[in-house]
């Protein structure tokens, strides 16, 4: 179980911010600006007349469930979306920068781990290179799985992608995956030489 030790490291030196109360008719006005939408642009996406989205907007009426669903759908959000400061407020501006080979080295005896952006605490990736020294899913003595959801990408080499729900995927150079990684799945190289992969994985 090699790659949960590893969100569990990147998970202990961060800590999450409870979101402060937000006026909706003001978030509407600015997730509305940010696109660049008049209220008629925006009112048509959202199949509601303009009026009423004005009104939303003004504090002057408390839009009910289907309203806020059409809203929504319509800015391409989740309505809890619509209740949910914008993180980049929070935050200032910030940036990693992982020369190559000077990522944070984690070797196990299937994968050889290499943590990147590790100076930024409180991230919300994980994003790490992985040298896939493995051969047969018998090394890994069970399925690896863990919260969030993982994107791989192949650098170098060839690959097969087990996964618990899926038949077995051969993956070679430029080929990616975006999975569940609640469902089991372990990773073999079927190239001579150890393959070269990305991963990142979701912290939140």
């Amino acid at each position: 179980m090699e790659k949960p030790s590893l969100v569990q490291i990147a998970r202990a030196s961060g800590d999450c911010a409870t979101p402060e109360p937000l006026n909706l008719g003001q978030r509407v006005r600015d997730l509305r600006k940010e696109r660049g939408w008049t209220l008629e642009q925006a009112a048509g996406q959202a199949g509601l007349a303009r009026s009423t989205l004005s009104k939303i907007e003004n504090g002057q009426m408390s839009p009910t469930f289907d309203a806020l669903r059409k809203l929504a759908q319509g800015l391409q959000i989740s309505v809890p979306q619509l209740f949910t400061p914008p993180s980049r407020d929070q935050i200032v501006g910030r940036m990693s920068v992982t020369k190559s080979g000077e990522g944070s080295s984690h070797p196990t005896v299937t994968y050889e781990h290499e943590l990147l952006a590790t100076t930024l605490s409180r991230k919300r990736m994980l994003p790490y290179r992985a040298r896939v020294r493995a051969r047969s899913t018998e090394e890994f003595g069970g399925w690896v799985r863990h919260d969030g959801e993982e994107f791989l990408y192949v650098l170098t080499g060839a690959i097969r992608l087990y996964t618990e729900f899926y038949e077995p995927v051969d993956m070679r150079r430029g080929d990616s995956a975006y999975y569940d990684a609640s469902m089991g799945h372990n990773v073999i190289s079927t190239s001579q030489e150890d393959a070269m992969i990305l991963w990142v994985t979701s912290l939140m």
